[in-house]
């Protein structure tokens, strides 16, 4: 297990690899919920719960990787970036699901509270950002 660490230069944050399993994405709730009580962002705390569960969910479900990679940063006083990092190369893709179907509502659920949210691919796979911001704030 890799210990939760803060960015010692650059946009502060808080980041940590975990297994890419179930049990690992209440872990990576506890890792977020940190950064927001530390930065006194904890109105945030319910919807970047919601944001990383269902990225963390994602790449449980989807990109067949041992580990995954989470990282929350605090962009401004009032903005913080939740994203998950996996080394499958296959972005996510946003679903109109029916009301019977019993999947493909991840990212609907992550685009709800986002103010933005996007797929940036890296050289060894991707990462899946969500952006939030607080009350007052608003996108640039």
């Amino acid at each position: 297990m890799t210990a939760t660490r803060s960015t010692a230069t650059g946009v502060p944050g808080y980041c940590e690899t975990l297994r890419c399993e179930p049990k690992s994405v209440r872990r990576a709730r506890g890792l977020v919920d940190t950064a927001l009580q530390a930065w006194g962002l904890a109105p945030l705390a319910g919807d970047a719960a919601l944001v990383v569960t269902e990225l963390g969910t994602n790449a449980v479900d989807h990109s067949r990787c041992r580990y995954m990679h989470v990282r929350i940063s605090r962009l401004d006083n009032g903005r913080v970036r939740v994203a998950v990092t996996d080394r499958s190369f296959v972005r996510p893709v946003l679903r109109k699901p029916s009301q019977y179907d019993q999947n493909g509502r991840g990212l609907l659920l992550v685009e709800a509270p986002a103010d933005c949210w996007g797929t940036d691919r890296r050289s060894f796979g991707k990462s899946v950002w969500a952006e939030l911001i607080t009350e007052g704030e608003s996108n640039p």
